[in-house]
């Protein structure tokens, strides 16, 4: 259970309203999910977060809608995040995941976590050649 009522459309203030259309128009569906339900108790977070959503999972950029989600459900996983990888999951179905790709993602995941902590562990330094060095 969310810790705070959520806001449905037809109580939303005109503020969020207006978030809610927006969302609605972008994403070319008739309906609002819980997440934005749930920030819209607040909204200058509501509007904050779709914004940065829009410009960073929006089309653009030089990694391709399946990638993003990719990326997004691998983050939601290692920060437990029930809803995320639900959302993202289903997102990312949509854009062509399938289930050899989720598995091979969740391998990846588990991987990367299992290293990470290892490295973490053993305070191993980075090589030298390994800092970044853009040009």
């Amino acid at each position: 259970m969310a810790m705070v009522k959520l806001v449905e459309y037809a109580q939303a203030s005109p503020e969020v309203r207006a978030v809610f259309d927006d969302i609605m128009a972008t994403r070319k569906v008739d309906w609002v999910n819980n997440i934005w339900k749930a920030l819209a108790v607040h909204p200058p977070t509501l509007a904050r977060v779709w914004g940065q959503v829009k410009e960073v999972m929006g089309p653009g950029g030089r990694l391709d809608p399946l990638t993003k989600e990719l990326i997004y459900m691998a983050v939601s996983m290692t920060n437990n995040c029930e809803y995320c990888i639900k959302s993202h999951g289903a997102a990312a179905r949509a854009k062509g995941m399938d289930e050899a790709v989720f598995g091979e993602l969740a391998a990846i995941v588990a991987l990367a976590n299992q290293t990470n902590r290892l490295a973490i562990a053993y305070q191993v330094e980075a090589d030298e050649r390994f800092e970044p060095r853009f040009e």
